[in-house]
């Protein structure tokens, strides 16, 4: 069975007050992502990446269409579904310790054990000698994975990842992705990421969703030949990357895409 299951979805966002028209932003999307797969959806600004998320989330309902997480229909926020943020959304007043320890004392979990998982996590994304440490005292990759490791530390069935190197410096960026394809081989993850990059998508994932313009529907679903393992410039990589430039460019526009 698929941890995720997208299937014939729609977004509709009605006029504001009766005035303007109403926007379309997802037609008929269905996608499956199967346990433990890395799945990057890539297209233009507009064509409802950030939607589709927010929807599998459950920050948003459907106009029409369902979503299944493990079998159950999703409708509404819940642990089995994680979000990483571009903007990191860590809480300014917290620590590391207790920033990754949020979700764990949502759910009720005895001290004893939020200790041990928060230390694990800590150290997964090699911040144990930032534990005390307040956001506004680490860099933005660091606080970056400190919103990783929150959103791991609750162990979700699926983890959602809106452009969350986005806000990174082109060097920061890289060694990012390298530290997702670390933390993700310890700690096996179904991922949905939502990202603008073609060479991000390509290094991460498993598969590739590729985007029209609004209404965003999936144009093509593309397999990476060596999952993580892609050699920027060697013949299969450019020619995915082509692939993807090409039916990009179809949309008549590059200027979004890097």
């Amino acid at each position: 069975m698929s941890d995720l299951k997208v299937e014939h979805l729609s977004k509709i966002y009605p006029a504001l007050n009766g005035q303007g028209q109403a926007v379309q932003a997802l037609e008929d999307v269905s996608l499956e992502v199967n346990k433990n797969e890395f799945v990057s959806i890539l297209g233009h600004s507009g064509c409802g990446k950030t939607t589709l998320l927010n929807l599998i989330a459950g920050f948003e309902v459907p106009t029409a269409g369902r979503i299944e997480c493990a079998g159950k229909e999703v409708k509404e926020p819940g642990a089995d579904r994680s979000m990483v943020f571009q903007d990191y959304a860590l809480f300014p007043w917290l620590t590391v310790r207790d920033n990754i320890a949020f979700g764990l004392s949502i759910k009720g979990i005895d001290a004893a054990t939020i200790k041990k998982d928060v230390e694990h996590f800590a150290a997964l994304v090699g911040l144990s000698a930032f534990i005390e440490s307040y956001p506004h005292q680490l860099s933005g990759g660091m606080r970056q994975r400190v919103s990783i490791a929150r959103a791991l530390a609750v162990d979700p069935t699926v983890l959602l990842m809106d452009e969350p190197f986005a806000a990174l410096d082109a060097q920061n960026r890289a060694m990012m992705q390298q530290e997702m394809i670390r933390i993700l081989a310890e700690e096996s993850k179904t991922v949905v990421l939502v990202t603008h990059s073609i060479e991000e998508s390509i290094n991460l994932s498993d598969v590739i969703i590729v985007m029209t313009r609004r209404p965003g529907r999936v144009k093509k679903v593309i397999r990476v030949p060596e999952p993580r393992r892609m050699v920027e410039d060697t013949p299969s990589y450019l020619e995915v990357r082509k692939q993807i430039r090409d039916l990009i460019s179809d949309e008549h526009d590059l200027s979004d895409v890097s």
